[in-house]
C-alpha cells in the first residue's frame, strides 16, 4: 500500500530539526492577488468553505509546508506537499509559497528537496491556478543556473503539474514503492490504460525517475546524495567554486595488465579478456561511497551498457559515467550526456571509464536515435564546465567510445585498445582475408603506447606527444 502520510509526519522522516519558514507561512500572498476575493478569483461557490474545511482538518493554511532542515547534516529547504489539503493542490498561494522557498534557497545557497503529493493544479482557480506552473518552472530554472542542487521525493500521488515541475525537472529523483506517478491523473486517463504504467516503478524503468526507496531507506539515501551534490560544490565561505578552479579528477590506477602489450592483437586479446577488470571494479576502487543516477528522462535506461552517478573519492565529490564492456545504447550516451552536465552546473570534476565494442548498432537503437545520443555526449563533453578525465579501460570501439574520452585528459590503461574501428571489420572493408586480422590490428596502432605516440591519450607520467612538433607538453 502507498505511503500516504501527512506532509509534517513526513518531514519527521527525513529530519529532526525541521523549522518552517516563517515569513512564507504568515504571508497570505499580496493583497491584490484576486484569489483574497470571496471564493477566490472565479468565485466557485462553496471554495472558502472547501478551504476552511481542509485548514481544520490538516492543521494547514495551504497544500505546502515550506522550511529548513538537516537530513543526514546537510541542511536544506523542504517543500512538502500536505494531500490532505485540498488533494495537494497547486493554487495561487501554493505558488507564493514556493517561489519564496526557492527564492530563499537561492538567498542562503541551499539545495532543495521538493516532497511532492499532489493531484495537480486547483480547478476552483482556473487558469489562475494553472498559471502557478509558469511560476514553479521559472523558480526551478533559476535555482538550477544558481548551481544548486534540487532532489525530488515523489510520494503517492504525483500527478498533474506538480509531476511536471517539481518533480520531472529535479536533478536526482526518488520515489516511493507503489506510489501513483503520472502527468495523468487516476480519474482522466483513457479507460482501458494499464495502472502499472502509472506507478514509481514504471517510471524507473522507463528512466524518467532514478530509483525506487523505501520509507525506512529515504532518510540515509536523501542524506548521501545531499552530501554528494553539495560538498564538492562549497568554498570556505559557502559559495560555489568557480568552474576554473576546480581541479580534475585524478585517473584510476590501472588493476589489471601492467605491461603494455606487444603487439596491436595482444592488446585487442587483452581489453575482450572475459576476466579483465571491468567498470564495477574501478568504481569500488576508486570511490568510498557513490550512488546512481539512471535513465535519459525521455523513456530509456541503460543498465547493461552504462553506470552514471556521483562518489567520494580522496575527500571530494567526482561524478561518474562509466561504460560496462558492453555495446552502448542510446538510452545510456544520453543518461552519461545528462551526468556530464548536471555536474557541470554543481561544479563537480567528471571521470569517464570508455569500455565499449562500439555504439549498439541494431534497428532499434536507430529508431532510438542512437546518432543524436552519441551527438549529444560528444557536446556534453566539448562544452563541459568543469574538467572532464577519462581512463580507458578495455576496448575503445570506434566513436561510440570517442564520445565520453576528454580531448587531452584521456588515458589508457595496459590491457586497454582505442581504434577508428575493430580491427576484424578493418581487414573485412579493406578486402582482407581473415589471416590479415592481425597485420591489421598493427597497422592501425591501436596500442596503449601507440596512442600515447599519435597524442591521442596521456602516458602514465601525465605527459603528452603532440603530433607533428616532437615535443612533449603537461
Amino acid at each position: 500500500m502507498a505511503d500516504r502520510r501527512s506532509a509534517r509526519a513526513f518531514l519527521a522522516l527525513l529530519t529532526d530539526d525541521f523549522e518552517e519558514i516563517r515569513e512564507i507561512r504568515e504571508s497570505g500572498g499580496p493583497a491584490t492577488r484576486p484569489g483574497t476575493a470571496p471564493d477566490g478569483p472565479l468565485g466557485w461557490h462553496g471554495y472558502d468553505a472547501a478551504r476552511a474545511r481542509a485548514a481544520a482538518r490538516t492543521g494547514e493554511e495551504e497544500s505546502v509546508v515550506c522550511g529548513t532542515g538537516h537530513v543526514e547534516g546537510t541542511r536544506a529547504v523542504l517543500i512538502a506537499f500536505e494531500f490532505g489539503f485540498l488533494g495537494g493542490s497547486l493554487g495561487a498561494r501554493t505558488g507564493d509559497r514556493l517561489e519564496a522557498a526557492y527564492a530563499y534557497a537561492r538567498a542562503h545557497r541551499l539545495p532543495v528537496v521538493p516532497l511532492i503529493a499532489t493531484g495537480g493544479s486547483r480547478m476552483q482557480e482556473g487558469m489562475v491556478a494553472l498559471t502557478q506552473l509558469q511560476r514553479v518552472a521559472r523558480q526551478s530554472e533559476l535555482t538550477r543556473q544558481a548551481g544548486l542542487a534540487q532532489i525530488a521525493v515523489l510520494r503517492d500521488p504525483t500527478t498533474g503539474g506538480g509531476w511536471a515541475t517539481l518533480g520531472a525537472g529535479a536533478d536526482v529523483i526518488l520515489a516511493l514503492p507503489g506510489a501513483q506517478v503520472g502527468f495523468a491523473g487516476s480519474r482522466v486517463r483513457p479507460a482501458d490504460a494499464d495502472p502499472a504504467a502509472y506507478t514509481a516503478e514504471a517510471q524507473v524503468a522507463a528512466g524518467a525517475a532514478d530509483a525506487v526507496v523505501r520509507p525506512e531507506e529515504l532518510r540515509p539515501t536523501l542524506g548521501r546524495w545531499l552530501r554528494l551534490l553539495t560538498d564538492g560544490t562549497r568554498d570556505a565561505d559557502g559559495g560555489k567554486e568557480a568552474h576554473g578552479q576546480v581541479t580534475p579528477a585524478p585517473p584510476p590506477a590501472p588493476l589489471g595488465a601492467t605491461a603494455p602489450p606487444d603487439t596491436g592483437w595482444d592488446a585487442v586479446t587483452a581489453a575482450r579478456a572475459p576476466h579483465r577488470p571491468r567498470a564495477d571494479a574501478y568504481l569500488d576502487a576508486y570511490f568510498t561511497e557513490r550512488a546512481a543516477i539512471s535513465g535519459d528522462r525521455c523513456g530509456g535506461t541503460d543498465p547493461d551498457g552504462m553506470l552514471c552517478g556521483f562518489g567520494t573519492h580522496g575527500g571530494r565529490v567526482v561524478a561518474y559515467a562509466a561504460q560496462t564492456g558492453a555495446a552502448t545504447r542510446p538510452a545510456g550516451y544520453r543518461t552519461a550526456a545528462r551526468l556530464i552536465r548536471l555536474a557541470g552546473r554543481l561544479g563537480i570534476p567528471v571521470l569517464t571509464l570508455v569500455d565499449t565494442p562500439g555504439a549498439a548498432n541494431d534497428a532499434e537503437a536507430e529508431r532510438q536515435g542512437a546518432g543524436a545520443a552519441i551527438a549529444e555526449v560528444f557536446a556534453a563533453v566539448a562544452a563541459a564546465r568543469t574538467p572532464v578525465t577519462t581512463l580507458v579501460i578495455g576496448e575503445g570501439g570506434s566513436g561510440g567510445a570517442l564520445a565520453l574520452a576528454a580531448p587531452g585528459a584521456t588515458y589508457a590503461t595496459p590491457d586497454s585498445y582505442f581504434s577508428v574501428i575493430a580491427p576484424e571489420l578493418a581487414a573485412q572493408i579493406l578486402k582482407r582475408g581473415p589471416g590479415e586480422v592481425r597485420a591489421t590490428a598493427d597497422q592501425l596502432r591501436i596500442r596503449p603506447q601507440d596512442l600515447a605516440a599519435l597524442g591521442v591519450v596521456r602516458d602514465r607520467t601525465g605527459d603528452q606527444l603532440f603530433p607533428g612538433t616532437g615535443d612533449r607538453r603537461p
